[in-house]
């Protein structure tokens, strides 16, 4: 997995790309979530435009960042999710807590 931040208004955008298995890889998506919360950002995008494969892993490591985030009182919106991953959220009813957009730009627009 590859993961990348950068500040957009006042939303940390972080973008991940490759394909997200859990494991390592929620470990470093969790330390990041925890760098923007720990500076102030409370409120976090996660594009997952680049992303080209995730597994019941990958879904479990967004609901714990949602979790940690909402008790920071934050809030997490996932952008750019594949036709795969939309389809993976409606499956497992997560797209009734997800703030799901389809691009980064709808998302700031929104809020």
């Amino acid at each position: 997995m590859k993961i990348q931040e950068e500040e957009k208004g006042n939303f940390a955008v972080i973008s991940l790309g490759g394909k997200i298995m859990g494991g390592s890889d929620a470990t470093m998506f969790h330390g990041k979530v925890h760098e923007c919360l720990d500076s102030g950002k409370k409120k976090i995008i996660v594009d997952l435009t680049k992303v080209e494969w995730m597994n019941s892993s990958g879904l479990g490591m967004l609901t714990a960042a949602l979790t940690t985030i909402k008790k920071s009182q934050g809030e997490l919106i996932i952008t750019g999710a594949t036709a795969n991953i939309q389809n993976l959220l409606n499956i497992t009813q997560l797209v009734r807590i997800f703030h799901v957009h389809d691009t980064v730009e709808d998302a700031l627009r929104s809020n």
